[in-house]
């Protein structure tokens, strides 16, 4: 990523770089990738099955296969479910591996505590409310695909909210749909909480009844719908998706990565391959080629060119579930193998292990999966710089006639960004590499 960033030779936007940063409230957590301080996602697409309670399902029949075209823009709105995935990148670089040979641009518009009213996108100067901050900013991210997450704070008010909060709904869903976007509308998350109080089944209960008030919405307008509630309420059961009982952490959004990608009905990203050294063969859904193989030395040699990159694992151990990708090498003589891939170890296991299938969770593919992840997270830091500066009121606002002079450097940060998502987009597709596989001695 370094080297990257060494190759960009844009220094005036250095200078207004200094006067931005993302403050604590407005980022929930310390990120784990860059110094500074979500997602969503599984259940049904074309059948939603949330209703009041526990839901009638609710059929969604009108609705197409899900898929991103060349050229779309696809925009993250709502509250911290989306702001916090600004920390981690999974919810892009997902839809981004899932498509390499398309051009598709991202932008993050979340804000933690908002509601379909704009609510906490309030600043000192008024005009314009927060409202009319929030259609603006929505008009000027330009989006095709619009991913809508709202509902988790509207929930509060219980069912004496409800029909506010559906007027509310279909009045920004008029707007998206004026901008001429699609929609994909997700439920809240489930309260996290480990400690099963009262109060959690009663919020659980409370976020149950909105999601189905979004299933149901979903269902009339003919859009998507994409429950993540049921899938995070299941895994959290497994793993720890938070580190404070609301917002998800590096492993939470890695879950809700996959789980989004399922619930808009796309193939597991856990694929099995098979290498027969007897049949000399290979059988998978990426292009294998078998180069060399010496019985003598036991040694076999062979290519792989993937259809799209994995989503590298989240650091904490055993984060893992169903989707890593899956070696079987059949026919090998008693003992022990390691894997390499342009000369880099790794992994190794017996001749039983490879014949049973064994996962691979590492090496040139997983890195160059995460150098995707950097620069996303990267390209979206310094997007929140320019559409959020932190002194907005003196740079945009009624106090800036002392620092207006740096509203340019806010167009000009522009420039990194278009440059770092050509960078993406040089990325995004799997490269092909050299495998071999050799017996320990």
């Amino acid at each position: 990523m370094k080297k990257v960033f060494d190759q960009a030779n844009i220094p005036g936007l250095l200078v207004f770089y200094r006067y931005s940063s993302i403050p604590k409230n407005h980022m929930n957590k310390k990120p784990a990738i860059w110094r500074y301080g979500f997602i969503l996602l599984l259940a049904l697409l074309r059948t939603a099955s949330f209703a009041q309670g526990l839901a009638t399902p609710v059929s969604q029949t009108s609705v197409e296969p899900f898929t991103l075209k060349n050229g779309d823009r696809v925009v993250f709105l709502g509250n911290s479910l989306m702001e916090n995935d600004l920390l981690y990148g999974y919810l892009e670089l997902a839809l981004t591996t899932r498509w390499p040979d398309r051009t598709v641009t991202f932008r993050n518009i979340g804000w933690s505590g908002d509601t379909v009213f704009g609510d906490a996108r309030s600043y000192f100067t008024n005009p314009p409310t927060p409202y009319e901050l929030l259609m603006k900013q929505i008009t000027e991210a330009q989006p095709t695909v619009v991913f809508v997450a709202y509902g988790g704070i509207e929930a509060q008010e219980g069912e004496a909210g409800l029909a506010r909060f559906n007027e509310g709904l279909n009045k920004l869903l008029d707007k998206i749909q004026e901008l001429g976007a699609k929609t994909v509308l997700l439920s809240p998350i489930p309260s996290l909480s480990t400690h099963g109080s009262e109060n959690t089944t009663r919020r659980n209960a409370e976020l149950e009844r909105y999601a189905s008030a979004l299933a149901t919405t979903a269902a009339e307008r003919g859009t998507y719908f994409v429950d993540i509630f049921k899938p995070i309420h299941e895994l959290q059961k497994k793993f720890s998706l938070t580190d404070n009982d609301i917002h998800l952490n590096e492993t939470g959004y890695f879950h809700l990565a996959m789980a989004l990608e399922n619930g808009l009905g796309l193939p597991p990203r856990q694929e099995v391959a098979t290498i027969d050294l007897s049949k000399q063969n290979a059988a998978s859904s990426a292009t294998f080629k078998i180069l060399k193989t010496d019985p003598k030395n036991a040694e076999l040699t062979f290519t792989v060119e993937e259809r799209y990159l994995p989503l590298p694992l989240p650091t904490e151990k055993g984060a893992s579930v169903n989707s890593e990708r899956v070696l079987r090498i059949t026919g090998l003589k008693k003992g022990y193998y390691t894997l390499a891939a342009d000369d880099e170890q790794i992994v190794t296991a017996s001749a039983k292990e490879w014949a049973d299938g064994v996962p691979i969770r590492q090496g040139p593919s997983f890195a160059q999966a995460s150098q995707l992840r950097t620069m996303i997270v990267k390209k979206n830091e310094l997007f929140f710089h320019q559409y959020r500066p932190h002194n907005r009121t003196y740079i945009l606002g009624f106090r800036s006639y002392e620092q207006g002079r740096h509203a340019e450097g806010l167009k000009e940060l522009g420039l990194i960004v278009t440059w770092l998502e050509g960078q993406i987009s040089l990325h995004r597709m799997p490269l092909p590499h050299t495998y071999r596989l050799s017996r320990l001695r």
